[in-house]
């Protein structure tokens, strides 16, 4: 009766440890998949074994106390290909740097669920389609940077959300429709670039605002289909930057 007992006892411990070892290798599964969707010319991701308990020890991969997954630093890396939706299941990622690559495809919706999120770095890249409303939801983010992309669509309104946010640089895509007037809840914003769109309509006066009652110092609009001009109203704004127009 003893053998039994110890043998169950010796099969429960081997099943536990699976399962803890299933458990910290989730990002690397997730990480994992994400380097066979991309092409790697360069070997950057060669360390980045799936055989490993967890991620911690790869190249270009930064893990917390727990061994999860805090920061991907692949910025130009020369990598290309799509983002998986499956980024977003990294529960504890704060900083995604992926820029300068040639990464390609739309935005995965599901990165809003990336609740800590700090710093969302996708710039220079070939990046196509809007702008996922879902990021609006990272009330942690402070700095978005998706310019020198391909990426049309409105900007969403949901960036009001983002409250946190010092740097909002779309920059250099096809985005079209108006300024949303909600980007004027953002006081912490210092950096604001919206220049080289298709934007229509006029600034909006909450955005405006922030000049005075924010933080904001470049506010870039050039470069869009935007009515009428704007004049700085506050001597903390370094460059308001606008369209020259004759009446």
């Amino acid at each position: 009766m003893a053998a039994v007992q110890f043998a169950a006892a010796g099969v429960l411990t081997g099943l536990l440890a699976l399962a803890t070892l299933a458990s910290c290798n989730t990002d690397g599964d997730i990480l994992y998949k994400q380097r066979l969707a991309w092409e790697d010319p360069n070997n950057v991701l060669q360390s980045w074994d799936p055989t490993l308990a967890n991620p911690c020890t790869w190249f270009h991969v930064t893990c917390n106390l727990n061994n999860s997954v805090i920061r991907v630093d692949l910025g130009k890396a020369g990598i290309s290909g799509p983002l998986l939706p499956d980024l977003g299941a990294l529960e504890s990622l704060q900083y995604m740097e992926l820029f300068g690559n040639s990464l390609n495809g739309s935005i995965p919706s599901t990165l809003g669920n990336l609740t800590d999120l700090i710093s969302l770095d996708l710039w220079d890249n070939l990046l196509t389609g809007p702008i996922p409303t879902t990021l609006g939801s990272i009330s942690t983010l402070r700095y978005l940077r998706l310019y020198e992309n391909n990426l049309t669509g409105p900007i969403p309104p949901s960036f009001g959300n983002l409250t946190s946010l010092l740097e909002l640089k779309l920059h250099r895509n096809s985005l079209s429709g108006s300024i949303p007037a909600s980007l004027g809840n953002i006081k912490s914003l210092q950096f604001l670039k919206l220049n080289e769109n298709m934007l229509t309509g006029t600034v909006p006066l909450e955005v405006l605002s922030l000049v005075v009652v924010g933080n904001l110092t470049e506010l870039n609009i050039a470069r869009n289909n935007l009515d009428g001009t704007v004049r700085s109203s506050g001597l903390r704004v370094t460059a308001v930057i606008q369209d020259m127009r004759i009446a």
